[in-house]
């Protein structure tokens, strides 16, 4: 199997009832009901399409400028399920070059996944978004991640955010009624997220590191739990997908500020925040508000999307930064566990370096807190909440308070190269 779908997707968002925290492509299935839900850390999945040519990746360069609106606001608040830690803005969806059009709240923002994915449900009935074609059927799509799945038909969409439009999407939607049947394989993948309850908002918005959610591993072959022909009947069976029908990063579809995202929040007290407000902000050296400045670029594993992070002598060369992940998920910590969280007695700080795969690295400062005391508390952001994994290291919301966070899409041109890379 191609490495970049070792892992498929993680959406994570929560499952608050069924798992406290799932890191690392595990968790568990205790839970109080309290404790806000975990959001699983991410692997992208890559598209295939190649780096630039004479383009070196660490090559200063000029990118097309663009002086169209690109702040699309994001918050975190209270959320169902008393999720903590959940990233959220609003989505416009329309039919294709029509002006019949919905603004769906509540969509998570992931910078751990590719691809714009709204339960069905959340859509007025008004909107009819036309299905793509798979193998003489309708496309359906299997998106597996830590401890579940999504499924739903690959229907096409004009997304828009703050000025930006991105034409005929393919986006998922979720529990859409024209294709009932979950294929087996998809179904043995853990927990149906198919519902708000589970799935803790009416969507996910994947702006990760990569243009499509599987690329052209889909494109030339049918694997399993990712595109499947679907026929009146509700029979699906595992088929490929070009990659122009694929789930698509919106992101990468904008006619320009299209070469990735900056997520800017402020920062919060150890003892957490009721809400925050920041800006999910479109493309990297397009504009005055995103150039990268002294900003640290971490390259990341062309294939898998992974860095490296080294902390006490262990290194984790399975590490992420995930806006989608609600902690900091970290193996062997050595710290007392509540469950699957970390709840020393008193809060840790620590340090870390994070390295690119060219070597560079970027020291880092980051804390500890008490799960059970954060969780017993009225705030929702919190960025030292910390979650047990088996093998990795995720750099999760919590790390993204008080930084601005760049993610760059893999082989789009940006003022330091092509990605994907993440930078702070």
């Amino acid at each position: 199997m191609p490495t970049r779908i070792v892992s498929v997707l993680l959406l994570c968002s929560v499952l608050v009832s069924f798992l406290t925290a799932c890191g690392g492509g595990g968790g568990g299935n205790t839970s109080t009901g309290t404790t806000g839900a975990a959001a699983a850390p991410a692997v992208p999945s890559s598209a295939a399409s190649a780096p630039l040519a004479g383009v070196p990746a660490s090559s200063p360069v000029a990118i097309p400028q663009s002086n169209v609106p690109n702040v699309q606001p994001i918050a975190v608040a209270a959320a169902p399920g008393l999720t903590r830690n959940m990233l959220t803005t609003s989505v416009t969806v329309c039919a294709p070059g029509t002006s019949n059009c919905a603004t769906i709240d509540n969509i998570q923002v992931d910078t751990g996944s590719q691809g714009l994915r709204i339960l069905a449900s959340a859509l007025p009935a008004s909107l009819q978004l036309a299905a793509l074609p798979s193998g003489g059927g309708t496309a359906g799509e299997c998106a597996v991640f830590g401890g579940g799945y999504t499924w739903g038909a690959v229907r096409s969409a004009d997304v828009r955010m703050a000025g930006q439009l991105a034409a005929s999407l393919p986006i998922q939607l979720i529990a859409d009624p024209t294709v009932p049947t979950v294929p087996s394989d998809c179904a043995g993948s853990g927990l149906a997220v198919q519902t708000t309850t589970l799935l803790r908002s009416n969507g996910i918005l994947g702006v990760g590191l990569f243009a499509a959610d599987c690329g052209s591993a889909c494109a030339n072959a049918a694997l399993p739990r990712w595109y499947y022909s679907c026929t009146v009947s509700g029979a699906c069976q595992a088929s490929a997908q070009p990659l122009a029908q694929q789930v698509a990063n919106p992101v990468s579809a904008f006619a320009l500020d299209n070469n990735g995202v900056v997520i800017d929040l402020p920062a919060v007290a150890d003892t957490g925040a009721p809400s925050v407000a920041g800006s999910l902000i479109f493309g990297i050296g397009t504009q005055a508000d995103n150039v990268l400045g002294g900003a640290t670029v971490l390259r990341a594993n062309a294939q898998s999307g992974y860095v490296t992070t080294l902390i006490g002598g262990q290194t984790y060369s399975q590490s992420y930064l995930d806006s989608g992940s609600n902690a900091l998920f970290i193996a062997n910590a050595g710290l007392p566990e509540c469950g699957l969280w970390y709840c020393p007695a008193t809060p840790l700080s620590a340090t870390a370096s994070i390295a690119g795969t060219d070597g560079t690295t970027s020291t880092v400062a980051y804390s500890v807190g008490n799960s059970t005391t954060l969780f017993n508390s009225a705030n929702n952001a919190f960025d030292n909440l910390a979650g047990i994994t088996s093998n990795s290291f995720g750099w999760g919301l919590p790390f993204f308070y008080g930084r601005r966070i760049y993610t760059a899409i893999e082989s789009h041109l940006t003022s330091a190269g092509t990605g994907p890379y993440y930078a702070f």
